[in-house]
């Protein structure tokens, strides 16, 4: 994998995310909170899927041997998808095989579930529901709960799935989402990571 057409000049940190949604929620976060990222030399990669971790730490760590810099890497992962931050990691020697030591300290922040849910959580249910709502989305979303697979389930899980139900969802309300969140209820792998990337 080549990154010389993603990866800005002025870039010496390089956040991986898992998809757009992510980058999205991250860059509005640190917005809001007065993190001039760019400025900061920190770019929020989007790998479109964590299975790509390994090239894209590979394409970081192996930069054209004219490179006059060392990138440094962190990220967010979600906790299923955890073995491939790490084999990723131990391929390209940023953390020693076998090692026990929380991927935290090599800037990587475990989400529970995915930062969706992190956020549907921070945010919390009635507030998600009145932002659709607000967007004009509020009879999709009823529609959405009223599909016979959906109907038993809990508005949390509804709203996760409404997330993933049309292209460009999920980009949007990541960013809605991170845009609306109460700053004292951030979720503490997104702060942690916003911490680490300062």
């Amino acid at each position: 994998m080549n990154l010389a057409g993603i990866l800005a000049a002025s870039t010496s940190t390089a956040v991986l995310v898992e998809g757009e949604s992510d980058r999205a929620a991250v860059e509005a976060l640190a917005a809001r909170q007065g993190l001039p990222l760019a400025r900061r030399g920190v770019q929020v990669i989007a790998m479109g899927g964590i299975t790509n971790i390994g090239h894209h730490l590979v394409a970081l760590v192996d930069l054209p041997p004219n490179a006059t810099r060392t990138i440094r890497i962190g990220g967010l992962y979600d906790a299923a998808e955890e073995r491939f931050v790490v084999k990723g990691l131990d391929r390209v020697g940023l953390r020693p095989a076998a090692s026990t030591t929380p991927l935290s300290e090599h800037g990587f922040f475990r989400c529970d579930r995915d930062l969706e849910d992190e956020l549907i959580r921070a945010v919390g249910v009635d507030a998600f529901v009145e932002l659709i709502a607000a967007e004009g989305e509020r009879r999709s979303f009823e529609r959405l709960q009223g599909q016979p697979v959906q109907r038993d389930w809990t508005v949390a899980q509804q709203l996760h799935r409404f997330l993933g139900s049309k292209a460009g969802r999920k980009e949007y309300y990541g960013r809605r989402l991170a845009e609306v969140l109460p700053l004292d209820r951030i979720p503490e792998p997104l702060e942690a990571l916003l911490r680490w990337a300062a």
